[in-house]
């Protein structure tokens, strides 16, 4: 019986159509993978159906590359529904995105609130986002208020005052850039992604701007922005830190670190990508094993989990296993981020074709975090996959996520 993993057993699947358009155009895999700025062996996932069926703006830089005219010739009868392989709206999205694109002035007579109050709100903000339960839904609720009395109070107040409401505005466009996350509007991930750095440079604050630099470094790798681009952002923004100057600068030293080791792993370079996690294991390791950072996470839970993603994306399963099975998320605090991971061990998994595992972890990203793992793009297309060719005895697992998600296909 063919197996439905393997690109090459069945001519009517996606990974083989992606093979024979690529021979078609007299092109090896290594030009190909070149082409839409990913590793050999993430094309040869792609070829031999080992890695899930892209999301469409990836597919349609394939498309162009393999000089295909329609999508339709990669994906034929694929079950490829809008709701299981692109993004989903939240309902709280109209909202949010008023709050970003429509702007309210206020007269400068009108007192702001104190900067107190205002980091105070900040602070409750970050712990609504990683706590437990609907994190979308609860900051959805606070943000565009938040973003205005911060605006107000940048545009009222002078000197250190103002920097530091500007830094707390930087952190507040963070927090928007994590709700847009996996939502359909890649344009204001984007905006928010450069309001903050920008918002972090009037504030002159090399702490403000190292984590605008790692909130850019997602924006750009999704963007599909040159590897150079990215690291030398991170690299840049690392050496305004000095990490004897205490915690809040090897954390952010760390995470730069991180960010730099992903995007080498986006692009195959395993040497570069080592290095740099490495290093970030190297200031996780100067913090202490109980050292988490209050809203960025960082500490050793973070740096394990990171490590799977890293080999994940480089397209080696059995060292992402191995990393998958060797975490301890618990440490974590926040549900968010462990959801997030989880999702992740299921991603390793998934890569290895242990589909079994892939519906545990998924399981529980879905009770940790429910809307982390509704809105995340793996989660969705692993779980319309299963549910249609994965194996009988997890299907019933597959259909009950995929209903809990809105998958039309369950």
């Amino acid at each position: 019986m063919p197996d439905p993993h393997d690109g090459r057993s069945a001519p009517d699947t996606f990974a083989k159509r992606v093979r024979q358009a690529r021979e078609r155009r007299g092109m090896t895999r290594a030009a190909a993978a070149e082409r839409v700025g990913h590793s050999y062996e993430w094309w040869k996932g792609i070829e031999t159906g080992r890695l899930l069926m892209p999301r469409l703006p990836m597919l349609m830089r394939i498309a162009d590359v393999l000089g295909v005219d329609s999508l339709a010739d990669l994906t034929g009868d694929d079950r490829v529904t809008a709701s299981a392989y692109s993004n989903t709206s939240h309902p709280s999205l109209g909202r949010v995105k008023d709050s970003l694109t429509k702007y309210t002035f206020r007269h400068s007579d009108v007192e702001p609130q104190s900067e107190t109050q205002l980091m105070s709100r900040v602070r409750q903000a970050w712990l609504l986002w990683h706590g437990i339960g609907d994190h979308r839904t609860h900051i959805a609720d606070v943000l565009p208020a938040l973003l205005s009395d911060l605006q107000h109070a940048a545009r009222t107040l002078d000197g250190t005052a103002r920097r530091r409401v500007l830094a707390a505005l930087a952190e507040t466009y963070h927090l928007a850039q994590l709700y847009l996350s996996f939502q359909p509007v890649p344009e204001l991930v984007m905006l928010t992604g450069d309001r903050a750095m920008a918002a972090a440079q009037d504030a002159d604050s090399p702490h403000a701007i190292a984590v605008a630099a790692w909130y850019m470094n997602h924006v750009f790798r999704d963007a599909g922005e040159s590897h150079q681009a990215r690291t030398e952002l991170a690299l840049s923004a690392a050496g305004l830190l000095r990490c004897e100057r205490g915690e809040e600068d090897t954390a952010r030293w760390g995470l730069l670190h991180l960010a730099v080791a992903l995007s080498y792993a986006k692009v195959g370079q395993v040497g570069s990508a080592e290095h740099h996690w490495e290093k970030a294991d190297e200031a996780a390791r100067a913090l202490g094993d109980a050292y988490s950072h209050p809203y960025l996470i960082f500490g050793r839970g973070m740096v394990d989990a990171y490590r799977i993603t890293m080999y994940t994306d480089l397209t080696q399963p059995g060292p992402a296993v191995t990393a998958a099975r060797g975490l301890d998320a618990s440490v974590m605090p926040s549900a968010t981020r462990r959801g997030f991971h989880a999702i992740e061990q299921a991603r390793a998994y998934s890569l290895a074709g242990e589909d079994v595992a892939v519906v545990h972890f998924l399981k529980q990203a879905n009770d940790l975090s429910p809307e982390t793992a509704k809105y995340n793009l793996f989660a969705r297309r692993v779980v319309a996959d299963l549910v249609e060719s994965g194996p009988v005895a997890i299907r019933g697992n597959a259909r009950s996520l995929a209903r809990a998600w809105n998958v039309p296909a369950a």
